[in-house]
């Protein structure tokens, strides 16, 4: 929702969206301590469609009603939040619903996915901050954008410590099927306890308990002008160039070639120097559902994310190395066990006071790089088809009209920036790389040998 001047996206309407069945009243969920953990930042999703879903006159009403039925299956994105005895956030039914916004954009799609910034991306979603007293506050938002001449943009908005990519994800992509009158195809998963770790010590020191210390110690970063680029990337070429590091890097799959290439060519820009020890390090979030040893139901409403550091010596991150340095990707991502995760958790938990109240969050996409991996979002077609799609892709009011572009904004990333890798529409080994940079060095790395012999398509990058 835009509060700038000269916004191609004006605002006509606002309406609540009630779901279709009343929730039992004086019921309760309890967000987990990772969904506490995420409490500095917010989500917002972007699903762009060539054609209104109602047919050409737009009926909001049509939406609603299948709106409605979704609700019904996600009280928690209705209700509301409040503290419980301990302090600690738990979001209470309630039949409130969610704030349901109408706008006009100025513009055709093609055109504004042409000649919009990332800035100007952020005024298709409502970003509105968390009011100290929330109780009457709607969590969740959803904008609906027409463009001129036909299309429409749908924006998700949420606190983050609701839902990560994936829940709000598969929140759309639930409230799709049922428009087209179909069942849901991953129902929610409404259970925080399924990520709850030991509430006492002892708790065992990991690699990524550390770097949480470190983390929940760390100086604020600067909160300068960021800004967002996006970069797609096609199958043939990514095919091409994780054949041309096959030698060096042979179980290599895009996030890894990806992840390393903007790594190194990031490194470039960054005015702070390495380490002491002359490293440079990249944070890697990870979905980890389906990496447990009891996996997690895809359909897990909540946020089950993992945040892992992996340096580098400070040489090694040189174009000339690039299969080299996604290999090493490769293996920190393959490497994260089971253990490390739990670790997080408990170290979580053993961080309440005395009263039972959880530790302040901080902000977990920053200060250093962060890279976000959303292959878990990728799907299989069919043992026999041997493809892949993806929740984001799938995600369709009518049959076959799949979304054009999908895009993925976090609010509050500072410090040095944030790489979010994930599936484009063209789906197979093609990928859509999303970059948050200082404004500064954003410039620069639009212009980047490197990145432009890869021949990205630039969407909402400012470039008409």
């Amino acid at each position: 929702m835009s509060t700038r001047e000269n916004s191609r996206v004006t605002v006509n309407s606002t309406l609540t969206v009630v779901s279709s069945t009343p929730v039992k009243q004086g019921k309760s969920h309890p967000l987990s301590v990772l969904d506490h953990a995420m409490g500095q930042h917010s989500l917002h999703v972007i699903f762009y469609y060539k054609n209104n879903p109602c047919g050409s006159s737009f009926d909001l009403d049509l939406l609603r009603l299948s709106l409605s039925e979704v609700l019904s299956e996600y009280p928690v994105v209705t209700g509301r939040l409040a503290r419980d005895g301990d302090g600690n956030w738990v979001v209470k039914y309630n039949d409130a619903g969610v704030r349901a916004l109408r706008a006009q954009v100025g513009t055709t799609l093609d055109e504004w996915l042409r000649s919009a910034d990332g800035d100007e991306e952020r005024d298709l979603t409502v970003w509105e901050a968390m009011p100290e007293d929330p109780h009457v506050w709607s969590p969740f938002r959803i904008q609906i954008n027409e463009f001129e001449g036909g299309g429409i943009a749908i924006g998700l908005s949420c606190s983050h410590m609701h839902a990560d990519a994936s829940s709000a994800t598969l929140l759309f992509k639930s409230w799709t099927d049922l428009h087209r009158c179909q069942a849901t195809s991953h129902p929610p998963f409404l259970n925080p306890a399924a990520l709850c770790g030991r509430c006492s010590p002892p708790i065992t020191a990991t690699t990524s308990t550390n770097y949480m210390a470190a983390k929940s110690k760390a100086k604020p970063p600067s909160l300068g002008k960021m800004t967002t680029a996006t970069f797609k990337f096609s199958h043939s070429i990514i095919r091409k160039y994780l054949s041309q590091i096959h030698n060096g890097s042979p179980n290599a799959n895009p996030f890894d070639l990806l992840a390393a290439l903007f790594w190194i060519r990031l490194a470039i820009l960054k005015d702070n120097p390495p380490t002491q020890d002359n490293s440079r390090s990249l944070s890697i979030c990870t979905d980890i559902r389906k990496l447990l040893s009891a996996p997690l139901p895809s359909g897990y409403f909540g946020n089950a994310l993992h945040f892992s550091l992996l340096s580098l010596d400070a040489g090694e991150l040189d174009i000339s190395r690039l299969g080299h340095v996604a290999d090493l990707v490769h293996e920190h991502v393959a490497g994260v066990g089971e253990e490390e995760f739990w670790s997080v958790i408990n170290w979580f938990e053993s961080q309440r006071g005395e009263d039972g109240k959880l530790a302040p969050a901080f902000r977990m996409y920053g200060p250093e790089l962060t890279c976000v991996n959303m292959e878990e979002m990728m799907v299989p077609r069919g043992a026999q088809s041997g493809s892949c799609g993806s929740f984001m892709y799938n995600a369709m009011f009518e049959e076959d009209a799949k979304p054009v572009h999908v895009a993925y904004h976090v609010g509050n990333v500072g410090g040095e920036g944030l790489i979010l890798i994930m599936p484009s529409p063209e789906e197979g080994l093609g990928r859509t790389v999303m970059v948050t940079l200082p404004e500064e060095q954003m410039a620069f790395l639009r212009k980047d040998d490197a990145i432009l012999r890869m021949e990205p398509t630039m969407l909402v990058s400012g470039r008409s």
